[in-house]
């Protein structure tokens, strides 16, 4: 096997704790787009984390549309976009923390110096940096260094499509077997094993233990390489997927 060089991670509850906020925010938006469409359906933060996780707002749009059969015109989609990419910023810049102990694994990285860092989300690039800076792990991702699935392809997708990912490898010059993503949800390790990259499995910022063992068993299911519970367990996961 190929030494890995480059550590590709989600960003969304993988390295900070941005879903549960991010979601309460577009709640309200999501509500507001069924009644102008006259569907009688509404949805919580929490509901709409539990159903459409690892999505980012125009992917779940897409989602509510087939789920309610309704339309959105390409116009007003991209209008309510961004709208919610504004909503969802300012609750982050005020509430938003890092995924316990990834701060440290990021620093123990890269002071290694062995290898190339950069985050693959399906979240929009401003999001992502907004999120990033407030986490305190902006010195790890420069702009360059992270990639959108909302923003930084010609045609706008999201995970699990994994057009994401290798247009990253693609950037970076880099082959997906020399890399490992770190995700958290379905969509997102999908968008990764699809595009050839083995898998850590993040399961540290689900709530419950009971969740946690839920999803550990799905993600490693779909094909992931090995299960993260904790942050500090990084340089082990790491070398098993090197191993």
């Amino acid at each position: 096997m190929a030494p890995i060089t480059h550590i590709l991670f989600d960003c969304d509850n993988t390295l900070v704790l941005s879903e549960a906020l991010a979601f309460e925010a577009c709640a309200d938006l999501s509500n507001q787009i069924l009644a102008s469409k006259d569907i009688q359906a509404s949805y919580t933060g929490e509901q709409l984390l539990s159903e459409f996780v690892g999505q980012n707002f125009r992917g779940m749009l897409v989602s509510l549309q087939k789920k309610h059969n309704f339309e959105i015109p390409q116009d007003e989609l991209q209008k309510y976009v961004l709208m919610e990419e504004d909503r969802v910023i300012a609750k982050l810049k005020e509430k938003l923390q890092p995924c316990v102990g990834a701060n440290e694994q990021l620093a123990a990285i890269a002071k290694s110096g062995k290898y190339e860092l950069a985050v693959v989300s399906s979240s929009a690039h401003r999001r992502v940096m907004a999120s990033v800076e407030k986490a305190g792990q902006a010195q790890y991702f420069p702009p360059e260094k992270v990639f959108s699935a909302a923003t930084s392809l010609p045609t706008p997708t999201s995970k699990p499509d994994p057009a994401i990912y290798l247009h990253a490898c693609k950037t970076l010059g880099v082959e997906p077997a020399r890399c490992v993503a770190v995700e958290d949800s379905k969509s997102g390790s999908l968008s990764a094993i699809r595009a050839g990259i083995p898998v850590i499995a993040y399961v540290g910022s689900y709530e419950t233990e009971e969740k946690q063992q839920e999803m550990a068993k799905l993600l490693t299911e779909l094909g992931a390489k090995v299960v993260m519970n904790d942050w500090s367990e990084f340089p082990a996961c790491l070398d098993a997927i090197e191993k």
